[in-house]
């Protein structure tokens, strides 16, 4: 039985104890919180569970095995190094840490201590995105050529992390776990309207093997809209998320060229076949996820979104954030 507390019980907070309370071989014996009413309402939620202000007493008990931090982001080094220092394994919500530097070190004191950690990507948990990665591994899409991400609504609007670190983790996991292709540099333009803080913004990330990763995010759309399309050699597919059914949609669509003499002896032909909806796997994402935690921690095994993920997709992020700061220059990674 893996004994999890959490800690922060603001908006994402009551999934993350209701998915672990119901995960096998999982116990919730702790929320933390220092906000008085956010300690009302989790004894209120889960009466059964133990509401605690001491941040300190609830990370060092000796009757917690791993702690679930769901805080700012700008908090996550702190509390997950504390977590790390008491001996406990650490599941994050995303992104991992403000900095790589931040991961770095986190990665290198669980890996000292033989803990676990988790970056809560939750996408990779999703029903379509697995199936993504069936069709990619089993070579359906064949060589992939582009990841083309629109991820825009109105808010909700952050006050510590522009709409880059908000929004663009989700893509920029899902990515990391399609292909193995490493990211060389990035791009980034965008725009604060509003508090200072970017609200709309484009990145443009250039893979090995002439593959690319174009994201927009924004929070002031008039519009929620959670649709991409992924390119390959043999088929493309459209993503959208806000379908009730039907998320994916396979397209044997491509382009052809022969190449003749010189130049303008170039033949292209078009390919337009059948479209397909897979099928794929209705879930709550969330719950799969807390239920790999808790079996990682169990077996002693490496999970896929583990902190070295998280730190590949913070770096993207510092990335995109200088390239933003300096009007769309590219940054090597």
């Amino acid at each position: 039985m893996i004994r999890t507390a959490v800690i922060g019980y603001g908006y994402w907070g009551p999934r993350i104890v209701r998915n672990f309370s119901a995960a096998k071989d999982c116990k919730v014996v702790a929320i933390c919180d220092k906000s008085p009413s956010a300690l009302q309402r989790a004894a209120r939620d889960f009466p059964g569970v133990k509401v605690d202000g001491d941040l300190d007493a609830v990370i060092s008990c000796p009757d917690v095995d791993a702690v679930a931090v769901v805080t700012p982001v700008w908090t996550h080094f702190e509390l997950a190094e504390k977590a790390l220092r008491n001996g406990k394994h650490v599941f994050v919500e995303k992104p991992f840490t403000s900095t790589s530097q931040q991961a770095e070190i986190l990665v290198e004191l669980a890996e000292s201590r033989n803990l676990r950690i988790m970056v809560d990507h939750t996408f990779l948990f999703t029903g379509a995105v697995r199936r993504i990665r069936e069709m990619v591994a089993e070579g359906t899409l064949g060589k992939l050529y582009y990841y083309d991400s629109t991820r825009v609504n109105l808010g909700l609007f952050q006050h510590d992390v522009n709409v880059i670190w908000d929004l663009a983790p989700h893509d920029l996991s899902i990515v990391d776990h399609l292909t193995d292709n490493a990211p060389q540099f990035v791009t980034a333009s965008g725009q604060s309207h509003l508090n200072g803080l970017e609200d709309v913004a484009y990145i443009t990330v250039y893979y090995g093997d002439r593959m690319m990763a174009h994201i927009n995010v924004n929070w002031l759309s008039p519009v929620k809209v959670r649709t991409t399309l992924i390119g390959g050699e043999k088929k493309m597919l459209v993503w959208n998320d806000l379908e009730a059914d039907e998320k994916l949609r396979v397209y044997d669509k491509g382009v052809s060229i022969t190449s003749g003499q010189n130049l303008y002896d170039l033949l292209v032909s078009y390919r337009s076949g059948d479209m397909w909806a897979p099928r794929i796997e209705q879930n709550e994402a969330l719950a799969a996820e807390t239920n790999y935690f808790v079996e990682c921690v169990s077996n002693s095994q490496r999970p896929f979104n583990d902190g070295l993920a998280g730190l590949r997709i913070v770096r993207l992020l510092e990335a995109a954030d200088k390239s933003l700061k300096n009007r769309g220059i590219p940054v090597q990674l």
